[in-house]
């Protein structure tokens, strides 16, 4: 296939060039190169999505278009100059469009969607991403098509290159070794999916015409499995200290990302939804998901200090040391 990737210098867009290529496709990715580069063997071509016409010097027809856009004029923009020469379009989108998060178990299919908000700016307003992601799926499936169009909700994307260290903090804290604090109880839900096994449905979904929202993540996994293939994935075992929502949250650490954080932990029942949504349809449809714990490994392999602990995007050696403290003194 010829597949044109606008961005393709980032996490999943170098994922999806770099296995498109190792798979015998011709690739080009049209981005402003301000991000990173493409991987090598892709042709770039440098463009400005923001103008009306920055993709005009995108040339030729292409047989799938993989767009990770979350402005709604960057699809507005790239349906006006690929509609007529695009064969499939897949439009990265995010589990954020949902307007349910507390219902478990709901499929891409059924599920409620955020209004959407056609003139949002989420590098302004990070709160309007959802209502972006919506216009960008409509705006899509309008342009190119609702039958060629493959609205892709990726849930949370773990794996090298991850630029968000979400995922990392718990790789690198298990290296550390010592007690881990555990957010919430081992029978809730995380759910994720690996970078590469993202990418490779992308193309395949892509030969396939595959159309219609998916949800782009595994099925959920218990967090006492989640915690299972760390320990398997960095060959470590340290003791894991159970900790309830209710103290962290009254002590004011952070679900999800950020400085005073547990990573990819979420209260419930308020996000009881979030990290257990029905991946049946999307499994059944070509999505195959590898063991957390190569995840974890390759992962791991990627740091040049995996021991190495960032305060911003999660709890601190020594906040943690004391919260454990407290929590064993109560």
């Amino acid at each position: 296939m010829r597949i044109l990737i606008l961005g393709g210098t980032v996490f999943l867009g170098r994922a999806v060039a770099r296995q498109a290529l190792a798979a015998g496709h011709e690739v080009l990715c049209a981005a402003r190169g301000e991000s990173g580069a493409p991987v090598g063997g892709a042709r770039f071509v440098r463009v400005d999505r923001d103008e009306p016409d920055g993709l005009s010097a995108v040339e030729g027809e292409f047989d799938a278009v993989v767009d990770v856009a979350r402005h709604p004029h960057h699809v507005r923009h790239a349906v006006t100059a690929l509609a007529g020469r695009a064969g499939h379009y897949t439009l990265v989108s995010t589990g954020s469009v949902y307007a349910d998060v507390a219902t478990p178990h709901q499929t891409a299919a059924t599920a409620p969607l955020l209004p959407p908000d056609h003139d949002a700016d989420p590098a302004a307003d990070p709160e309007s991403y959802g209502r972006a992601k919506v216009a960008c799926e409509r705006l899509a499936a309008g342009g190119f098509g609702a039958g060629r169009t493959l609205l892709l909700r990726a849930g949370l994307i773990v794996g090298p290159e991850d630029p968000t260290g979400r995922f990392d903090y718990w790789v690198r804290r298990y290296e550390r070794g010592g007690e881990v604090l555990a957010p919430g109880g081992p029978d809730e839900s995380v759910q994720l999916v690996d970078v590469r096994d993202l990418a490779d449905w992308i193309l395949t979904a892509a030969g396939r015409g595959l159309a219609g929202p998916f949800d782009g993540v595994g099925a959920p996994m218990t967090r006492a499995e989640f915690h299972a293939g760390l320990a398997a994935g960095t060959g470590t075992a340290p003791p894991l200290t159970w900790v309830t929502q209710e103290f962290l949250l009254e002590r004011g650490v952070v679900p999800w990302a950020g400085p005073r954080s547990l990573p990819l932990w979420l209260p419930l029942p308020r996000y009881a939804g979030f990290m257990s949504r029905d991946a049946g349809p999307s499994l059944a449809a070509g999505l195959r998901i590898r063991p957390l714990a190569e995840t974890v490994r390759d992962t791991r392999n990627a740091f040049r200090d995996a021991t190495h602990i960032d305060e911003s995007l999660g709890l601190g050696i020594d906040e943690e040391t004391a919260l454990l403290r407290e929590w064993h003194a109560r």
